[in-house]
């Protein structure tokens, strides 16, 4: 039964899956913490920021990590990670089918102008997801976040930020 709710909620989180990771946060997490109660909110919190650092996209990795801590085994790990992916080949392949026709029919055109406000609802849900007061230890948190904050508006280089707090917490945890 726990692996077919996993599959259950993981292909709604791919299916309604639009605009990508931190867009579907929400989603993943209504489902994951508040609904199904696999994760805690921490946990939750963790898994997110694990899963950008690590290759591959937000969904499948949170999707992997949530299938085998749930079951803990790898059969529920492969159950989730193939339903939140099972949606997007099915949709991504009548969309490559479909969209080339009409590619310059003007609803078309409206429709996907319509869903550029609505991802970007879903990304700021994200941002405001993660900086959940719960999600800060303690002050060292606050400056990190406020200095990679304030180094975006700026362009550093994404990569180098991570590095850069990442070497910044070990320092200051450790």
């Amino acid at each position: 039964m726990l692996y077919l709710s996993l599959f259950w909620t993981f292909f709604k989180i791919g299916l309604f899956g639009f605009g990508g990771g931190y867009a579907i946060a929400a989603l993943i997490q209504h489902e994951v913490v508040d609904v199904n109660a696999w994760l805690t909110v921490t946990d939750f919190t963790n898994i997110m920021a694990i899963s950008q650092t690590t290759p591959g996209p937000i969904a499948i990795n949170c999707a992997t990590y949530v299938g085998y801590t749930s079951t803990q085994s790898i059969i529920g790990s492969l159950i989730a990670t193939f339903a939140v992916c099972l949606p997007s080949l099915i949709i991504m392949g009548i969309i490559c089918k479909f969209l080339i026709k009409f590619k310059s029919n003007k609803y078309v055109s409206y429709a996907m102008s319509g869903m550029k406000p609505v991802v970007l609802g879903l990304l700021a849900s994200a941002a405001l997801l993660l900086a959940n007061p719960e999600n800060f230890i303690d002050i060292y948190s606050y400056i990190i976040f406020g200095i990679v904050a304030v180094a975006s508006l700026f362009k550093v280089n994404p990569i180098m930020l991570l590095l850069l707090s990442g070497i910044a917490g070990f320092y200051i945890y450790a």
